[in-house]
């Protein structure tokens, strides 16, 4: 069990902030190149920690971050008219997953928050308790609101079947762009050069759908970080890190 005490207040350096592997677990178990190990860790941590959304809510928070490392896990709050970060940390536990260790770190807090509450009925000393249990941290660049992003929406195996990186979304040749990797693709799969039939309708439809997405863009405008997960205190969710442009 966790208790308070346990909460470390000391700084973590900006190494221990960079995952590796599944950003939901660390895992890096037949991870490849994919972001996460599964779709159901992708969603155990996002619904442990929308769970918990009620104490950043009593703590008047206008963005906050989570993230992990092989040792601790952090939690960075930033509430509404304070120019501070709000670190608190707790030591992984062995055998948990980032998401079991940050449902009892929220959950020592949330009883602090509750039993200062009942003490002195009023919530606002409540919450001003709570803050002064966190490391107090200047707003570095790192730390500062994420700007809002355009984000393509698009599959990605459709980026994949043609062999065109993220990054190419963006180009003002895009159309160029996504003749010339269809003609590079046809030139190894179609069926007339030793190809499969079933690949190359893939890679073909592929290419008819990307088409149309240049043809009419639509973007996803969104605020995150690349390698921790987003609290946005206006919607009040969570949100998992940004895809990166490759």
């Amino acid at each position: 069990m966790l208790f308070l005490k346990d909460v470390i207040k000391s700084e973590l350096s900006a190494a221990d902030g960079k995952q590796k592997g599944c950003l939901s677990c660390g895992s890096t178990k037949n991870i490849n190149n994919r972001k996460y190990c599964s779709i159901r860790c992708r969603q155990n941590l996002r619904q442990k920690l929308n769970m918990r959304s009620g104490l950043l809510q009593a703590l008047n928070t206008r963005y906050a971050t989570f993230y992990f490392s092989d040792t601790k896990i952090s939690l960075d709050i930033v509430p509404h008219g304070i120019k501070e970060v709000f670190r608190y940390e707790s030591k992984r536990t062995t055998g948990n997953n980032p998401a079991a260790d940050f449902s009892i770190m929220a959950n020592a807090l949330g009883n602090a928050w509750w039993k200062e509450s009942k003490r002195t009925n009023k919530n606002y000393l409540a919450s001003q308790h709570v803050l002064k249990l966190a490391k107090r941290c200047a707003i570095s660049e790192g730390l500062q609101r994420p700007r809002l992003m355009r984000i393509p929406n698009i599959r990605g195996e459709v980026l994949d079947y043609l062999e065109i990186k993220k990054a190419d979304l963006h180009s003002r040749e895009l159309g160029r762009i996504i003749k010339n990797a269809y003609r590079r693709q046809v030139k190894i799969h179609h069926p007339d050069a030793g190809g499969q039939a079933v690949t190359f309708r893939k890679i073909h439809d592929a290419y008819k759908e990307l088409l149309r997405w240049a043809d009419n863009p639509v973007f996803i405008r969104r605020r995150g970080y690349l390698d921790k997960w987003y609290y946005d205190g206006e919607n009040q969710k969570w949100v998992q890190p940004i895809p990166v442009r490759k």
